[in-house]
């Protein structure tokens, strides 16, 4: 079975800001406590790409079955990479078995300032 991964919207002319995503998944009936351990596998090798700047996932405190994961990358070529690691292949790849569906995907434009850290 081939991989299909998304086709990357090119940045506006002079946008700045990082490149950011919110992929929706709904784990298939049973299967959600399995996915989030799947999705957690990758998380430590993703966040530490030179490229990542913010990579969460996110449980519905509702709907325990639907995940919500958000990216924010330091361009589009970043998360290019990022879908050419083998990790990525494999996680869409190992995904059938988990979720019912397609992945729902809504590409941003970060309006307020990018900064990175915490409060003191």
């Amino acid at each position: 079975m081939p991989i299909t991964l998304p086709t990357l919207p090119i940045p506006a002319v002079g946008e700045t800001g990082p490149y950011c995503v919110i992929a929706r998944h709904r784990a298939l009936p049973g299967k959600a406590d399995a996915y989030e351990k799947r999705m957690l596998l990758d998380l430590k090798n993703t966040r530490a790409e030179a490229g990542a700047l913010q990579f969460h996932i996110h449980r519905s405190r509702f709907d325990p079955d639907l995940f919500v994961i958000y990216e924010a990358w330091r361009s589009v070529d970043a998360l290019r990479e990022h879908f050419e690691t083998r990790a990525v292949r494999q996680f869409v790849l190992d995904s059938a078995q988990y979720i019912d569906g397609d992945m729902q995907t809504e590409w941003l434009v970060m309006s307020s300032p990018y900064e990175s850290g915490g409060r003191p």
